[in-house]
């Protein structure tokens, strides 16, 4: 099987790990982002229906996502993923690990 060199070179800026791709990285709850703040989900937590709920709704290992808002007192939380936008309560996002931008 041949390979070209221009698919190689697309797959390997696809799954660079976090720190080559961005600035100064921290690993925090999801609960602990800023509005606006970008990250990649590094692990979720959740064991049973929650867990597999999460992952159902797209939130895996290596998915990158934004902060796009939240409510007066802090509870949702609005993420942008994959094209769509969802919220979670922050008792949910406790479970959610992640990568995030400083």
């Amino acid at each position: 099987m041949e390979v070209e060199y221009s698919d190689l070179r697309i797959h390997n800026e696809k799954h660079q790990p976090p720190k080559e791709r961005r600035g100064v990285i921290m690993v925090l709850p999801l609960r602990k982002m800023h509005v606006n703040q970008k990250g990649r989900i590094k692990a979720v937590t959740a064991n049973g229906e929650l867990g597999r709920r999460l992952r159902d709704m797209g939130l895996v290992p290596g998915t990158d996502f934004v902060i796009i808002g939240r409510a007066p007192l802090y509870d949702p939380v609005a993420i942008r993923l994959k094209g769509f936008t969802m919220t979670l309560r922050n008792k949910e996002a406790d479970y959610i690990t992640v990568d995030a931008e400083k």
